[in-house]
């Protein structure tokens, strides 16, 4: 008994075009053809192609089967880097569904970073971005504070600040960096790494230093840029003047 190319494709859970690509790469040999010229393939072509598409099914390239030419199997080697790629898969999908619950649960937002999307309503849309941009260069455990800052009412100081116009008088400005460098000096004293962050880099200092700068300047207007920069340095000299027992020293 015989079967035709989509017989013997049929049987192996394949199509007739895998088939025929297996012959042209030489892994599967060509069957007898019977006097009409219809192919006749056999039991041993069945057997051989389901042993192909078994590599196939886990990951074995082309390549490496044909490396064994008529051989079945592959090395230690080529499995273990295919058990690792579906590690890093697998990984990979679980994130994905935590993140596709995560905004089932609180809306499909997608202009946050994974596991904001439950603060996301009451961010601005620049605060929005800033989860993006430190998602991709700070670690896990910075990302967690930073949901954790996010993660209440802001204060008067921030809304006024995420809302100051770009031509905003001296004396609008002045005011806010008063009021401003209170919200900067508490955030410096319940997250004291973001004074010294190079230990929850996920990038180098500089790259993460350029990033940062060219972010805020496109998210931010002249003023804001100016109040911000203003209130962490008397934020900084605050706390410094707090660590110096005698200040006259």
């Amino acid at each position: 008994m015989s079967w035709s190319t989509r017989e013997l494709a049929d049987l192996a859970s394949t199509t007739v075009n895998t088939v025929r690509h297996y012959h042209e790469r030489g892994l599967l040999e060509e069957p007898d053809r019977r006097t009409n010229g219809y192919k006749q393939y056999g039991v041993p072509h069945l057997i051989r192609l389901l042993q192909i598409r078994r590599l196939r099914d886990i990951g074995v390239p082309i390549a490496e089967i044909e490396r064994l030419d008529a051989g079945v199997g592959t090395s230690p080697e080529v499995l273990a880097a295919i058990d690792a790629n579906l590690v890093e898969t697998i990984e990979r999908s679980q994130r994905a569904r935590a993140e596709i619950a995560d905004m089932l649960q609180h809306g499909s937002i997608t202009d946050v970073a994974t596991g904001f999307a439950r603060v996301a309503p009451r961010l601005s849309a620049s605060e929005r971005s800033l989860t993006l941009i430190y998602s991709q260069l700070y670690e896990p455990e910075v990302i967690n504070d930073v949901r954790e800052m996010l993660d209440t009412e802001p204060d008067a100081a921030t809304v006024e600040f995420e809302s100051l116009s770009a031509d905003a008088d001296e004396a609008t400005r002045a005011l806010l960096v008063e009021e401003f460098a209170e919200t900067i000096t508490k955030t410096l004293v319940n997250y004291p790494w973001i004074a010294t962050p190079e230990a929850h880099l996920r990038r180098t200092p500089m790259s993460t230093a350029v990033t940062m700068v060219k972010t805020m300047h496109a998210i931010y207007n002249p003023a804001q840029l100016e109040v911000l920069e203003r209130a962490a340095e008397l934020a900084r000299a605050r706390e410094d003047l707090g660590r110096d027992p005698d200040p006259r020293t």
